[in-house]
C-alpha cells in the first residue's frame, strides 16, 4: 500500500477544519478545468484551421511542384519530360507557365497572374470543383482557347462570360532585349484575346488575381519557347509522396527544387504554427496562475496538519515521505481539474465537429462554422503542462512539511 497516497487521498475527500483551505482548493480546481478546457479547443480551433488552408489549396495544388532554384522560368526538352514521366510514382506532369499579365475589359484594366497549363491539367487538379460560373474546359470546339476567372477578377472588372463581341484582351512587355520600354504601346507589349469562359471560387488569393488560359496561349502571349516556369507532378495513390519527391529531385539535380504541398505553403503554415505555439504559451501562464491557488491551499493545509505530521514524524515516516503526501494532494487537485476540463474541451469539440454550433458569423466565408480537429499530441502535451506546473506550485509547500518540528508540535 502507498501510504503517503492514501493519506493525500483522505486530506482530498476528508472536510478541511478551516472552510478557506476547501473554497480555494475548489477554487484552483476550476481554474485548472477552464484553463485546460480553453487550451484544449483554442489548439483544436488551429488544427482546424490549418487543415482548412490545406483542404482550400488542395483544389488547385499538385502533389509536387518543380521550379528552378535560380531565375523564375527553366529550358525543358521532350528527353527531360519523358525521364520524368517514367520514374515510379509519377502519375501526370503538367506544364506550367505562370507570370504577371495585364487583363483589359472594355474600359476597364487590372494586372493578373496568369497561369498557362497544359491540357492534362484538370486530370491531375481538382479546380473543377471548385467552378461556381460557367464550363472549366480551356479548349473546346476546335481548340478554340477560354480562360477561367478568379471571383474577384470577374468582379472587379465586372466580366460576361462567353462575350464574343467584348472579349478579354491580355497584354505582356515585348521581350525587345533592350532593358528601356517603348513608349509606343503597339510594339511594346504583345497583346491577345480570350474569351472568359468560367469563374472559380478557391480563396481570396487565387480569387482576386488568378486566371488560367491553355499553355500554347501563355507560351505565345509571353514568348516563352520552351521555357517553363515550373512543373506540377501527380503521385499515383499507392505511392508515397516523399519517396517520389527523392526519385524526382535526384533525377532533376541541384539546378531544381521540388516542393511538397506543405511546402508550396511554407510561410502561412509556417505562421499558423507560430501562432498555436505563442497562444499555448499564453494559456500555459494562465494555467500557471490559476494554479498557485494550489499553492496556497496547501501552504495553508500544511500549517492545518502540522499535528498529523508532526505524529507521522515521530511514528517513523521520514521526509521524503511527508514531502510526498504533499505533492501528491497537489496532483490529485490539480489532475481533477485537468481531467474535468479535457471532458469538457473534448466534448465541445466534439459538438462543434458534429453539429457545427458556432458559426463563422459571415455570409463571405468558406465554411459556415469554425473548423475543428482534435490531435493526441495537443492533449498529451496540455497533459505535461500541468504535470510541470503542479510540480513548480507544490514543492515549496511540500519541504515546507517535510521541516516540521516534531518537539514544538506534539
Amino acid at each position: 500500500m502507498d501510504v503517503p497516497l492514501l493519506i493525500a487521498r483522505r486530506y482530498f475527500l476528508s472536510k478541511k477544519k478551516r472552510n478557506i483551505i476547501s473554497i480555494i482548493s475548489n477554487i484552483s480546481m476550476i481554474g485548472v478545468a477552464v484553463g485546460t478546457m480553453a487550451l484544449v479547443i483554442v489548439l483544436s480551433v488551429f488544427n482546424g484551421l490549418e487543415d482548412l488552408v490545406r483542404t482550400l489549396y488542395g483544389k488547385s495544388d499538385p502533389d509536387l511542384l518543380v521550379t528552378a532554384v535560380q531565375g523564375k522560368s527553366f529550358p525543358i526538352e521532350a528527353k527531360m519530360l519523358d525521364n520524368l514521366r517514367r520514374l515510379p510514382g509519377v502519375g501526370l506532369l503538367t506544364e506550367v507557365i505562370e507570370d504577371n499579365a495585364l487583363l483589359q475589359y472594355h474600359n476597364r484594366q487590372m494586372v493578373v497572374k496568369m497561369k498557362g497549363v497544359s491540357e492534362n491539367y484538370y486530370t491531375q487538379s481538382r479546380i473543377d470543383s471548385a467552378i461556381v460560373e460557367g464550363d472549366h474546359r480551356l479548349l473546346r470546339g476546335t481548340n478554340e482557347p477560354y480562360a477561367l476567372l478568379g471571383a474577384g477578377v470577374q468582379h472587379e472588372l465586372s466580366i460576361a462570360l462567353n462575350n464574343r463581341l467584348s472579349p478579354l484582351h491580355l497584354l505582356y512587355p515585348r521581350n525587345t532585349g533592350r532593358k528601356t520600354l517603348s513608349m509606343n504601346p503597339e510594339t511594346a507589349f504583345t497583346e491577345q484575346t480570350i474569351l472568359a469562359g468560367g469563374v472559380f471560387l478557391i480563396e481570396q488569393h487565387m480569387d482576386d488575381s488568378y486566371i488560367f488560359v491553355p499553355l500554347e496561349f501563355a507560351q505565345s502571349l509571353l514568348q516563352y519557347g520552351n521555357r517553363r516556369t515550373a512543373l506540377e507532378v501527380n503521385v499515383g495513390d499507392e505511392h508515397d509522396i516523399q519517396e517520389v519527391k527523392a526519385l524526382v529531385k535526384e533525377q532533376l539535380g541541384s539546378n531544381f527544387q521540388v516542393l511538397d504541398s506543405d511546402e508550396q505553403h511554407v510561410s502561412l503554415l509556417k505562421a499558423i504554427k507560430v501562432e498555436k505555439m505563442f497562444v499555448f504559451i499564453t494559456f500555459a501562464f494562465i494555467l500557471l496562475i490559476a494554479s498557485l491557488n494550489i499553492f496556497f491551499s496547501l501552504s495553508m493545509l500544511v500549517i492545518d496538519k502540522r499535528k498529523d505530521v508532526a505524529i507521522l514524524l515521530a511514528m517513523g515516516a521520514t521526509p521524503q515521505n511527508v514531502r510526498r503526501i504533499f505533492l501528491l494532494e497537489g496532483a490529485i487537485v490539480a489532475f481533477v481539474g485537468a481531467f474535468t476540463g479535457l471532458a469538457l474541451g473534448i466534448g465541445i469539440c466534439w459538438a462543434q465537429q458534429t453539429f457545427h454550433i458556432v458559426s463563422m458569423g459571415m455570409a463571405t466565408s468558406v465554411v459556415d462554422s469554425y473548423p475543428v480537429k482534435m490531435q493526441f499530441s495537443d492533449i498529451a502535451l496540455t497533459g505535461l503542462a500541468i504535470i510541470l506546473i503542479t510540480l513548480v506550485v507544490s514543492i515549496r509547500p511540500a519541504l515546507n512539511a517535510a521541516q516540521i518540528d516534531v518537539r514544538e508540535n506534539l
